[in-house]
């Protein structure tokens, strides 16, 4: 009579480890974005100073046909899409060129690791922190204001914070000092991430500086530029403490400095709309994925074509 051995099964422990992870997802971030794509098909509001509760009435696509009917959102999206590119080109241009700098065998940097803290400090700071003190130092009676003043290097009559394209910039170097340290590691674990070899095989092959750039680091980084593209594709369309508290909830000369999260924050601290603010955010949702959905296409073209091409061969071979 055989017995039977006890079989420990560890399987089961894996799924207990990961379901605090997917019980905090399902209850603070699907369910929530459920909600707001149910709310945008209905008419869901508090009216009289937010006394009155009005809805939730089902009316279709009835508030996205009003979200762009008033241009509103057009023109707020717009605003965060220049201030997403004025941050982020000269922070992918830098963060590579710093990378690359730092990783350099030929240039044998020293002090790297005291460089790279303090590039990553900014990073620390929180946004509305960081926001303060560009008020303090920028506005009209600002330390650097009047510093730049007395130097005779702008007017008398300049004014940062009361001009659309200086309010703007002054927001994209805010942005572009806070993270352009964080996507410096990042792509430096990237490039530290390829085989020394394959740059030493081409280098004695006769290839320069900048053929060893194009051809073997840029097309080995671009896992690393994708992710470095994408979360900060979602941080800009994001864009809201920087912006709110330097402008002070004006979003600045014109409008020309608020972006679409900071419109949908209004829509709910005012008549609470939780109609048109779920619209939005569906919309700000649906943009961002198919971004990033062109994003990793264009980054991974050459890729797709060759897998399209292993599997046309593979029928054709199976006929």
């Amino acid at each position: 009579m055989s017995k039977k051995r006890n079989k420990i099964n560890y399987n089961k422990w894996g799924y207990y480890f990961v379901a605090p992870f997917i019980i905090v997802y399902l209850v603070f971030s699907l369910i929530p974005l459920l909600s707001t794509f149910y709310y945008s098909f209905f008419e869901y509001y508090y009216a009289q100073g937010g006394f009155v509760k009005v809805g939730p009435n089902f009316i279709g696509f009835e508030n996205y046909v009003t979200l762009f009917s008033q241009g509103v959102f057009i023109k707020y999206l717009g605003n965060t899409i220049v201030l997403w590119l004025m941050g982020f080109i000269p922070q992918v241009i830098v963060s590579l060129l710093m990378a690359l700098w730092f990783t350099s065998f030929r240039l044998k940097l020293k002090g790297t690791a005291f460089f790279k803290t303090v590039m990553y400090l900014p990073n620390l700071v929180m946004a509305a922190a960081f926001s303060m003190l560009f008020v303090q130092l920028f506005s009209n009676t600002g330390g650097l204001t009047t510093l730049l003043i007395e130097l005779n290097i702008i007017p008398e009559t300049f004014s940062f914070v009361d001009n659309v394209w200086p309010t703007r910039a002054l927001i994209a170097l805010m942005n572009f000092l806070m993270w352009f340290g964080n996507t410096t590691i990042l792509l430096m674990s990237g490039i530290m991430g390829i085989d020394d070899s394959l740059i030493e095989s081409a280098s004695v092959d006769g290839a320069n500086s900048r053929q060893v750039f194009t051809k073997i680091t840029l097309p080995l980084l671009k896992p690393i530029l994708l992710f470095v593209l994408v979360t900060s594709l979602v941080g800009g369309i994001q864009m809201f403490d920087i912006p709110f508290v330097f402008t002070r909830g004006t979003g600045g000369p014109q409008g020309s400095s608020q972006t679409v999260m900071m419109y949908i924050s209004g829509l709910l601290r005012t008549s609470k709309q939780y109609d048109m603010a779920g619209t939005a955010s569906v919309i700000l949702f649906i943009l961002t994925t198919i971004i990033s959905l062109l994003f990793f296409f264009i980054m991974n073209k050459d890729e797709i074509k060759e897998y399209r091409e292993e599997k046309r061969i593979r029928k054709e071979m199976k006929r």
